[in-house]
C-alpha cells in the first residue's frame, strides 16, 4: 500500500459499544488527510489483544501512518500503550517526548499520558491522547515531520 496512506484507530469501551462519539478520532481523520489519505478507521474497546490485532492487520497491510487515541492514561483498562510496544520493533520517543512537552505546557495533566512512538515495518504508529482537545493541541506538533518520516520509511533517504 501507498506509504501516504493512514489509518486511524481509536480505543474506547463506550465508543465501541455505540454509547460515544468519537470525536478524537474526527480530529485526528480531518488533520491526518492533510499529509495523506485516510484508508481506515476503526474503534475498539480498551482490549490490549484486539488493539494488537488490529495493528500488526494494519502494518502486513503496509499503512504508511497509524494513529492511535485513547487509551494512554493512567485508567486500569488503558493499555494502548502497551499494545503499541508490543507491535512496533524500534521506538522513536523525540515524537513522544515532543507531545508530552507541549501538552504538560497547556495543563499539567499533559504529563499523565503514557502514549509511545514506534515503527513496525514501513509503518508509523503514534499514540495520540483520547481527548479531542488534546488531539487538536497535538496535530501541529507531528504534522510538519510526517512527510519527511513517511519518506525515510518507505526507503526515499535523499535530501533536496
Amino acid at each position: 500500500m501507498n506509504e501516504r496512506t493512514i489509518a486511524v484507530l481509536t480505543a474506547s469501551d463506550a465508543g465501541a459499544r455505540g454509547e460515544r462519539e468519537d470525536t478524537s478520532g474526527q480530529v485526528l481523520r480531518e488533520g491526518l488527510a492533510r499529509v495523506g489519505r485516510v484508508v481506515a478507521s476503526r474503534i475498539e474497546p480498551d482490549d490490549e489483544e484486539r488493539l494488537v490485532a488490529v495493528l500488526r492487520q494494519w502494518v502486513a497491510e503496509g499503512i504508511g501512518l497509524i494513529a492511535t487515541t485513547g487509551g494512554t492514561g493512567l485508567g486500569p483498562r488503558d493499555v494502548t500503550p502497551e499494545a503499541t510496544r508490543r507491535v512496533i520493533e524500534r521506538e522513536v520517543p523525540g515524537i513522544a517526548e515532543e507531545m508530552r512537552r507541549v501538552s504538560a505546557s497547556i495543563t499539567p495533566f499533559g504529563m499523565l499520558s503514557r502514549g509511545v512512538v514506534g515503527v513496525a515495518g514501513q509503518s508509523l504508529i503514534i499514540n495520540f491522547p483520547g481527548s479531542p482537545k488534546a488531539c487538536r493541541e497535538l496535530l501541529p506538533v507531528v504534522l510538519p515531520i510526517l512527510p519527511h518520516a513517511l519518506d525515510l520509511l518507505a526507503g526515499r533517504t535523499h535530501h533536496h
